[in-house]
């Protein structure tokens, strides 16, 4: 990496058992059983699944990066929420994949501001930054997908 980082917090966790095992932070904080999605051929249990920890992770991560842009805009975004939906499928070189898409819901806000403060998060959130080039994320503002430049 170019860029170290000063690292000021490692999370840590254990799996066992894989998509149909269990989960457990090193703190105790979050200890999840997990459960492969009928989608994907699974029994579809009570546990959750590496998509569904992926996707609250990575949507309270961006609206964090989300605020403080908006903060510094002077634009208050109390009652705005972020939606992240995780997918995940085959790929053509063998393997699977993920894809992503971030909704904003904004209320207080128009949607050209919407979508700028949505451009400007997705450059700072730390998520955004290790997913870039690796998975395709989708940005929308009420659903409806922002044109971003190529």
């Amino acid at each position: 990496m170019s860029n170290p980082i000063k690292v000021l917090y490692t999370a840590e966790a254990t799996a066992e058992g894989g998509r149909e095992g269990h989960a457990r932070t090193s703190d105790g904080r979050l200890d999840v059983d997990l459960d492969v999605p009928t989608e994907m051929g699974g029994a579809g249990g009570p546990g959750t699944n590496p998509e569904q920890l992926f996707a609250t992770g990575y949507a309270a991560c961006f609206q964090s990066a989300l605020l403080r842009t908006a903060a510094t805009r002077k634009l208050d975004l109390t009652g705005s929420r972020i939606t992240a939906r995780v997918g995940i499928g085959p790929v053509p070189a063998g393997g699977f994949g993920l894809a992503v898409t971030l909704n904003l819901d904004a209320p207080s806000i128009g949607p050209t501001q919407a979508a700028q403060l949505m451009e400007a998060a997705h450059q700072l959130c730390p998520y955004s930054r290790a997913t870039r080039g690796n998975i395709d994320v989708t940005l929308t503002v009420a659903g409806a997908a922002i044109e971003r430049a190529a």
